[in-house]
C-alpha cells in the first residue's frame, strides 16, 4: 500500500509506537516498539528489544497494527496488515543505520533535556539497548487516520 508523506513523516516524528498483535487466546496483545524505519511503499520497521509475546504472537498469528498519536496536535494514525520477523543477517545496512540514527537521536534529545533540567530518565536507557537480533517487518495493507473529523 502506498503511504502519504504526511503519514510517514507523522510516524517518523514518533519515539515509539503501540504493537498490537493477537496472543494464543485470540485476545488483543498490545506492546510499545521502536520505530526503525518507514517507507512510502508501506513497509515498517520496528525494533522488538525484549523478544516475548509481540514475538510468539507473530509467528503464530501475522495480523498485527500500529498505533501513534499526539496527544498535543490530536493527531494519530493506525496501520494495519501482516507482520513477520527477519533476523539480522535479512535486514540490509540502511535499516540497521536507520536503527543506530535513531539510538543517537534519541540519546541526545535526553541529554539535552537533562541538561535543561527537564525530569526524566537520568541513566540513558537508549543507550543499553542492545543491537538488534531481529526486527517486527509489516507490510501496511490499511492506514486509518485517528483524527476527528471536525479537527481536519
Amino acid at each position: 500500500m502506498k503511504l502519504s508523506r504526511e503519514i510517514i513523516s507523522f510516524l517518523e516524528e514518533q519515539g515509539f509506537v503501540i504493537v498490537s498483535t493477537i496472543d494464543e487466546k485470540g485476545r488483543p496483545h498490545n506492546s510499545c516498539k521502536g520505530m526503525v524505519k518507514i517507507s512510502s511503499d508501506g513497509k515498517v520497521f520496528l525494533l522488538d528489544v525484549y523478544k516475548a509475546k509481540t514475538l510468539e504472537n507473530l509467528n503464530r498469528n501475522h495480523n498485527m497494527s500500529i498505533t501513534a498519536v499526539d496527544e498535543h496536535k490530536f493527531r494519530g494514525y493506525c496501520l494495519k496488515g501482516k507482520g513477520s520477523i527477519l533476523g539480522a543477517d535479512e535486514l540490509d545496512a540502511d535499516t540497521l543505520k536507520s536503527w543506530e540514527n535513531k539510538i543517537t537521536s534519541r540519546t541526545t534529545q535526553r541529554l539535552l533535556k537533562n541538561v535543561r533540567g527537564e525530569k526524566g530518565h537520568s541513566r540513558h536507557p537508549e543507550i543499553q539497548l542492545p543491537n538488534p537480533k531481529y526486527m517486527i517487518y509489516m507490510e501496511v495493507e490499511e492506514a486509518l487516520d485517528l483524527t476527528p473529523r471536525k479537527l481536519k
